[in-house]
């Protein structure tokens, strides 16, 4: 039986505040530069989509947690799995959705990763690994819990990304689904991407116990936690979970420290904090910044990088015309996908 790390190890299986960078080459690092960028311009472009009223619904945008999607996701391999809640485009997008494919969901079209029928919370592409986008909260968490379940039954080595928020991190049922990891040895990686607002109350003021990465400690998982804004930590951090899980120690969880720059979604002013707090932020800490001024340190000129993100640019503005012009589902669609046929 694999042996739980002691609380004062220096490895990852510790709960601890250690942490290191990815030594990254140059190729790498502008590769997590243009996910990133696909991401952040992708995500403005539905806001600007969603004002016009081409999405409806509700829509969460990952603006400013672009590193922990790219950072983490990196590091897997294919028949890894991946779960998360309702601010759920970005990740889809790192694990290989078109983004045609994910905007034209949001408006509804056939197109759709899920045909027009999920819509922002319900993003879903099993063949490529991705179990979704879930609007309930926490409700990921058991279902990620499941899929390593049925990674261990198969006799695989493949491991799950469960991610959940800091106001998910409350509920009853993640604290089930630890137990049933920890007591089964599941190979889940639990992600807690903690933007510090839920939907619009701070950590502070909605949790006793605010070093999230210790959740597991009862249970005997160990935590980690690490600058979410810094893409080259998560991967370092990314690496060591999953070497850890994937040898059989079972579950261990990972808090991200993270932020995002709009509110909980495209209808929440986000008064309960102040513009001075969200610009600090983008000035000092954008993900994306830290990792251009890496390559600029590396020889990259500066204007390389322009030409990438206008390109990103340019990509994302004929995503935006095929969503609107794409035809809508046919009606038969309201009866497909709600039972499994034999």
């Amino acid at each position: 039986m694999a042996k739980t790390p002691s609380p004062r190890s220096s490895k990852t299986g510790s709960n601890s505040k250690a942490s290191h960078e990815y030594k990254a080459s140059r190729d790498e690092m502008l590769d997590f530069f243009k996910q990133m960028s696909l991401v952040r311009r992708f995500e403005e472009k539905a806001g600007q989509m969603y004002g016009m009223g081409l999405i409806g619904g509700f829509c969460h945008l990952y603006i400013g947690q672009e590193a922990v999607a790219v950072g983490l996701q990196s590091a897997l391999k294919k028949g890894d799995n991946i779960i998360t809640g309702y601010r759920a485009h970005g990740h889809a997008i790192i694990t290989g959705a078109t983004p045609k494919s994910v905007m034209a969901e949001l408006t509804g079209r056939a197109a759709g990763i899920a045909k027009g029928k999920g819509g922002s919370m319900h993003m879903f592409d099993p063949k490529a690994g991705f179990f979704g986008g879930h609007g309930i909260v926490g409700a990921q968490v058991p279902l990620g819990t499941g899929l390593g379940f049925a990674a261990k039954y198969k006799g695989t080595d493949n491991v799950v990304l469960t991610y959940f928020g800091d106001g998910a991190a409350n509920q009853g049922q993640v604290y089930e689904a630890f137990n049933m990891a920890k007591l089964w040895n599941l190979p889940v990686i639990y992600v807690i991407e903690n933007n510090q607002y839920a939907m619009g109350t701070s950590v502070a003021r909605s949790s006793g116990q605010q070093e999230l990465y210790k959740r597991g400690e009862s249970f005997g998982i160990p935590g980690r936690l690490v600058d979410g804004m810094n893409v080259l930590e998560v991967r370092a951090a990314a690496d060591d979970a999953v070497k850890y899980v994937r040898e059989g120690n079972g579950p261990i969880l990972l808090e991200l420290k993270t932020y995002r720059y709009r509110g909980h979604s495209m209808s929440d002013p986000a008064k309960y904090r102040s513009r001075d707090e969200v610009q600090t932020t983008r000035e000092e800490r954008d993900p994306i910044e830290f990792i251009k001024k890496r390559l600029i340190e590396d020889g990259v000129d500066e204007e390389t990088l322009k030409a990438i993100d206008k390109e990103i640019k340019d990509e994302i503005s004929e995503v935006a015309d095929f969503a609107r012009n794409a035809p809508e589902p046919d009606p038969s669609e309201l009866y497909t996908d709600i039972l499994v046929e034999s």
